[in-house]
């Protein structure tokens, strides 16, 4: 495994973190990592995870309640390989179909089923105060649009890093 990176000239100096930097992405790694934990227990009890709930929403916020599967790709920022088998999953459960694309038949779109628009409408106002609790109620108005910010900035630096 290399150390080196394709982002890096190998024979430019390392530029290491210095104290801010590395206290910064620390608390990142660590507040990330519990924020997703403390969501995906909140919604375990519904028999969902953070990602299956993203999922749908994001299904349900899209056009007929359906993505071609690359798209839904992209927007979930996983891999097709990696998508394909948790729609595999939500498929099994009976909260997602796919269907062959008529434009393209290489293609796929993912469906929300009526189950899985009850499940969804059944776990948003779980998921809601989830959030608030977990997140939204711990920052001023002016550390959450800042943080929307740095993030929204963040999810257009590397668009395809699944």
């Amino acid at each position: 495994m290399s150390l080196v990176s394709d982002h890096t000239d190998p024979s430019a100096p390392v530029r290491w973190l210095d104290a801010d930097e590395q206290q910064a992405w620390r608390g990142i790694i660590r507040g990330t990592r519990h924020l997703i934990a403390r969501i995906d227990s909140d919604l375990k009890p519904l028999g969902l995870s953070g990602e299956d709930y993203a999922l749908l929403v994001a299904l349900a916020e899209a056009d007929d309640g359906r993505l071609r599967m690359a798209e839904l790709a992209e927007t979930s920022a996983q891999s097709r390989s990696r998508l394909s088998h948790h729609v595999g999953r939500l498929e099994k459960r009976g909260l997602v179909v796919r269907e062959s694309c008529q434009e393209d038949r290489r293609g796929q779109w993912a469906m929300l089923t009526p189950e899985g628009q009850d499940l969804l409408a059944s776990a948003a106002p779980h998921h809601v105060a989830g959030v608030r609790e977990h997140l939204i109620d711990h920052l001023t108005r002016e550390e959450l649009v800042m943080l929307g910010r740095v993030f929204g900035r963040l999810n257009t630096v590397e668009p395809d890093c699944t």
